[in-house]
């Protein structure tokens, strides 16, 4: 009898445990300062198989759901951003630490235009040199955005690009449904968001959307987006201005 119970318990064990990698479980964790070993607090925990996200708190703890085989994305402002893979142990041990270690920037010169002004407006607007780029804009309470110099609508801007023999655009959109999927979802998230707000290397937008970063700015040319705007916008405007892109590419493939 007790062999029968014994072996009946293993049995029930064995189906709990095999049955953890599909089911979501809470992931936690603790990242730390490679070089200091202190715990690092607003890191930004992004789970990239589910589109959800965490933040560490003040002693470098993280908590999010998820399941065996997902893949984490670790990102703070000035530290290399790492991509780890949630395994059986980590969930069985309910934690583990990661550590970051800092970017090595190189100083590059710098320099610095004067302008001698007079005070008198109609004269120093003469004298200061006006840059014509083109900027990116948003209007309050619609979730869409334009860029100045524009001279057509938006989905006319792409429709060179669809047509074109090489049909950049379809490469990238046209293989990835489920990823572009994952990119609404991506964007809902305020972990995510307010992450990427704070980008401007690509690193971490690449990773998100599992792209070459030097694909990036070649898939805006052909959503015909300015150099400016490239070069300049945040990583959360460039993921707004993919997404459009994307929703056009799709409307304009029906007709083509």
């Amino acid at each position: 009898m007790r062999l029968f119970i014994a072996f009946f318990f293993f049995i029930g064990f064995s189906s709990i445990y095999g049955q953890s990698d599909s089911l979501f479980v809470p992931i936690k964790g603790s990242v730390y300062n490679s070089e200091t070993r202190l715990p690092m607090n607003n890191v930004h925990v992004i789970n990239t198989s589910r589109m959800n996200g965490a933040i560490t708190d003040n002693i470098g703890l993280f908590e999010l759901m998820g399941k065996v085989s997902d893949t984490l994305l670790i990102s703070y402002l000035g530290y290399e951003t790492i991509k780890v893979k949630v395994s059986n142990d980590w969930v069985k041990n309910q934690t583990t630490k990661i550590y970051l270690t800092e970017k090595a920037y190189a100083l590059e010169e710098v320099t610095l235009s004067t302008y001698n002004l007079t005070g008198y407006i109609e004269v120093d607007t003469k004298l200061i040199p006006i840059v014509e780029e083109k900027y990116r804009y948003n209007i309050a309470g619609l979730n869409k955005g334009y860029e100045g110099g524009r001279s057509s609508g938006s989905v006319g801007n792409i429709l060179g690009s669809l047509f074109d023999p090489a049909d950049f655009l379809y490469n990238v959109f046209g293989k990835r449904p489920a990823q572009m999927r994952k990119l609404k979802q991506m964007k809902k998230d305020d972990t995510v968001r307010s992450l990427l707000s704070s980008k401007f290397d690509r690193e971490t937008l690449a990773a998100l959307l599992e792209m070459d970063k030097n694909d990036i700015p070649q898939l805006l040319q052909n959503c015909n987006y300015s150099e400016y705007f490239i070069e300049n916008a945040n990583d959360l405007q460039i993921l707004d201005a993919i997404s459009q892109c994307y929703e056009e590419y799709k409307v304009l493939n029906k007709k083509k």
